[in-house]
């Protein structure tokens, strides 16, 4: 039996795909709900299989939040586990949120049961030493509260053990808002390396991928209804401060003037990628904990270093040094000798 990589190469394959792909796109005509889902599952075996994300004999961790993006990218490859040769588990994080986190958690084990999948829940409190209400309440006051969706997203990253490969539940708007962030906070860095359907391990990281890529919110919520899958469906109460919304917004308004807007930010991230030699250097390891990182320090333990010396915002890594939201008259204020040039 050849590799599971020759699938996409042999002719059945693209007949399949060049009849029930286009019926996802947007200009595409209508199709029934076991038309659709069949249409989407054929879409992420297509992405997984081009893409070579998740090599035969893995050990996929999928991360799940109970939500509808990881529900259905979890329903998806265990459908296609026979095809790409794989085993699952499922990874949760609670990261204490109250009110909030533990009806998506009951949900997830909820799935697991139903799917008879292997779950792993890692605490927040555990690996880190902190939860995101706790974060919240020592960031809360003046401008600060915004960003503990800044804590929480980083506070994700924990070890799947036993995995090779992690699978995030990312779909083409998630990607399209991405970019936008990006692009709207000058973060040339991450504009540089371009897109791509995940990240190599490297730094001690195990390697990520992305199958729901190209997959848009609308077709999500459509596979989710017509498979009847019980998903969480409540936004997190920290969502609202976070600077993603802005990008959402902004995403929605382009979108209703131009259909394909999403898929055209998607692909455009691969096509305005640097050349590898003006590339900034590849990431690599957190000193502390191993994680992947671009300084000494992962922005996780860079969060918690700065909580710990009691200044949460210049951890975030918008202090400007340490500068920012400090007056010059300030005795505590560094030592300036020179003034900006505006």
């Amino acid at each position: 039996m050849g590799s599971k990589w020759e699938d996409c190469s042999v002719p059945w394959f693209w007949e399949l795909a060049s009849r029930v792909l286009p019926a996802l796109h947007p200009a595409g005509g209508a199709l029934c709900g076991a038309c659709f889902c069949s249409a989407f599952e054929a879409k992420v075996l297509h992405t997984v299989l081009a893409g070579r994300l998740l090599p035969p004999g893995g050990v996929v961790a999928v991360g799940a939040s109970g939500g509808k993006d990881s529900t259905v990218l979890a329903h998806v490859l265990r459908a296609l586990v026979p095809r790409l040769g794989i085993s699952l588990q499922l990874v949760a994080v609670d990261e204490g949120i109250g009110g909030y986190r533990d009806a998506a958690l009951a949900a997830v084990r909820r799935q697991a049961a139903r799917w008879e999948l292997p779950l792993t829940i890692l605490a927040c409190e555990d690996l880190f030493r902190g939860l995101t209400d706790a974060v919240a309440r020592r960031t809360a006051g003046s401008d600060r509260s915004r960003y503990c969706c800044t804590f929480c997203g980083e506070l994700q990253a924990a070890r799947r053990a036993g995995a090779t490969n992690i699978a995030i539940s990312h779909n083409a708007d998630d990607m399209a808002e991405t970019r936008l962030m990006n692009f709207l906070r000058g973060d040339a860095g991450r504009l540089a390396r371009g897109g791509g359907l995940g990240s190599p391990g490297e730094g001690g990281a195990l390697p990520r991928c992305r199958p729901l890529q190209f997959a848009s919110q609308k077709e999500v919520v459509l596979y989710a209804h017509f498979r009847r899958l019980d998903y969480f469906s409540e936004e997190c109460v920290y969502a609202p401060e976070a600077f993603r919304g802005h990008a959402r917004d902004l995403l929605k308004r382009l979108e209703a003037a131009r259909p394909s807007a999403v898929l055209d930010l998607v692909h455009s991230a691969e096509r305005l990628a640097l050349a590898a030699s003006a590339r900034p250097p590849r990431p690599g390891a957190c000193s502390r904990c191993g994680a992947l990182a671009s300084r000494a320090l992962c922005q996780a333990c860079a969060l918690l270093d700065g909580l710990n010396r009691g200044r949460p915002r210049l951890a975030i890594g918008k202090g400007r040094r340490g500068l920012d939201k400090i007056c010059f008259c300030d005795p505590s204020a560094p030592n300036i000798t020179s003034q900006p040039a505006f």
